[in-house]
């Protein structure tokens, strides 16, 4: 039997590292095993349906560079892959299960169901449906039904016994029925299934083989699998996922970072960074390799190598990968890439200008060593682009240095800079080493002063080679406004 597994998202909210990384082992699961990855939309929640979040689903897939075999944008044999398009099967199969004994029709008002928490709440009992409308007989209930009363379908949960599901992972689970949710609702009075129902019937009807998810849904499980009884339907095969955890121990979330995939694009992590550590997140492949590609995880995947204890999720570790991703990138990628986030950051015009277009190409080879996100990019090349912000005359001022020594390096430079600017690194080097003992100051004490006023800070891209990219006459500019500071 061919390996179908889904991801299926709701709606709601923006997609986070944990969905991501569900959507990712389903992906590489299909891959590996040359079976197909569906997603599905579950929007049935329409009081909490945002388009954003929809939209972001498609964003967060296409930036990772995954594309999934059935769903929308691209149809496939079980469509359609949103549920709010799909009410007229599940309000079919609830009646199946109302007709065939596994299901009944309950009229109770929300008041009433209020006013029975509230006083279990007061009683101290387990919160609950009292299962009030199971006993109605069927004449009773249709008559009720057919006068236009309000009604639910709830699904008869077992009195006694247990249900039994096996699970990948963790093993065989043996559940008491007496302590699942009594008789939980599966179709709403506004025609709409709850997601125990919508789940089920839609993974039955798409041929679904294995679930892959987190482990928090475990508790659901029993539920499910007595909802594919109640049909006569075989379950797929469970595999729940371990938790990604932050370094409290505690679920990951906000309080310990970005969590949501948006905030870490904006913060300029680069997708296969994202999908290597995400993809270790519980998953090793042996106890030395680190680095693996999209396409080696598409091959390497496996359920066997899962873990059972949860993951830390480590945002140290996830900027490592980021900066060897960086740091490995073509350079002309790792161009169109940074463009973005220096026009958002206002160092680039939109659309950019040839000329940017020629000083960014020129400093990329200076700069990508040095990035460990693509935010850091800014700051490395602001002063080849802009003119440059204040600074006080102290910073032109070697350490062991002097404000004299500062002014004379300057001026020795200034009227030199046709003997040193021009020429490759080395030969610029070597001229100036030659200054500086001519000048009896240290080579760093003459330079010092130089990177200062060209690029407004003591730590900078290589010197020589950001001179070129700024050019003569607004280097000239720069060390001429140095010396004016000087002499203030």
């Amino acid at each position: 039997m061919s390996v179908r597994v889904r991801y299926a998202p709701s709606p709601t909210g923006l997609q986070h590292i944990g969905g991501v990384r569900t959507a990712l082992f389903n992906y590489f699961f299909a891959r590996s095993s040359g079976g197909t990855f569906i997603l599905r939309i579950e929007d049935t929640d329409r009081e909490r349906y945002d388009p954003r979040a929809l939209q972001d689903i498609f964003d967060t897939f296409d930036w990772l560079g995954i594309q999934w075999d059935e769903g929308p944008r691209v149809g496939g044999p079980y469509g359609p892959y949103f549920q709010s398009e799909r009410t007229a099967l599940y309000r079919e199969h609830a009646e199946k299960l109302v007709q065939a004994g596994q299901g009944y029709y309950c009229f109770c008002t929300p008041e009433r169901l209020e006013k029975l928490r509230e006083e279990q709440t007061k009683q101290k009992e387990p919160i609950g449906y009292d299962r009030r409308c199971r006993s109605l007989t069927q004449e009773e209930a249709e008559r009720r039904k057919r006068g236009g009363e309000p009604y639910v379908v709830r699904l008869k949960i077992p009195l006694e016994g247990t249900t039994t599901f096996h699970d990948r992972l963790i093993g065989t689970v043996v559940h008491a029925n007496k302590d699942i949710n009594p008789d939980p609702v599966l179709l709403k009075s506004d025609g709409f299934p709850t997601y125990h129902l919508a789940n089920v019937v839609d993974d039955h009807h798409m041929r679904i083989t294995h679930i892959l998810r987190a482990q928090e849904w475990i508790p659901s499980c029993p539920l499910h699998v007595l909802i594919y009884q109640a049909f006569g339907w075989e379950p797929p095969e469970y595999c729940h996922l371990p938790m990604v955890m932050g370094s409290d121990g505690h679920k990951l979330s906000k309080r310990h970072g970005s969590t949501s995939l948006i905030e870490f694009r904006n913060a300029g992590y680069v997708p296969e960074a994202i999908i290597n550590y995400i993809s270790l997140l519980g998953w090793s492949y042996d106890d030395s390799r680190q680095l693996f590609t999209k396409e080696d995880l598409e091959k390497l995947f496996t359920l066997d190598k899962l873990n059972k204890a949860p993951a830390v999720f480590d945002y140290k570790k996830l900027e490592w990968f980021n900066g060897v991703y960086i740091r490995e990138r073509d350079k002309g990628k790792l161009k169109k890439e940074l463009i973005p986030f220096l026009q958002r950051d206002g160092i680039l015009s939109n659309p950019i200008t040839e000329e940017e277009d020629r000083k960014l190409t020129a400093c990329i080879p200076l700069i990508q060593e040095r990035l460990k996100f693509l935010t850091d990019a800014s700051q490395w090349v602001r002063f080849l682009f802009k003119d440059l912000p204040p600074y006080p005359a102290e910073a032109l001022i070697p350490k062991k240095g002097s404000k004299e020594e500062a002014r004379k390096s300057l001026e020795a430079l200034l009227t030199t800079i046709d003997q040193w600017f021009e020429k490759d690194p080395q030969k610029s080097e070597e001229f100036l080493r030659t200054l500086s003992e001519s000048l009896q100051i240290k080579l760093g004490n003459l330079l010092m002063p130089l990177r200062v006023a060209v690029t407004g800070s003591s730590v900078s891209p290589p010197l020589m080679e950001s001179i070129q990219i700024l050019g003569r006459e607004e280097t000239m500019k720069r060390i001429q406004r140095a010396l004016q500071l000087l002499s203030e």
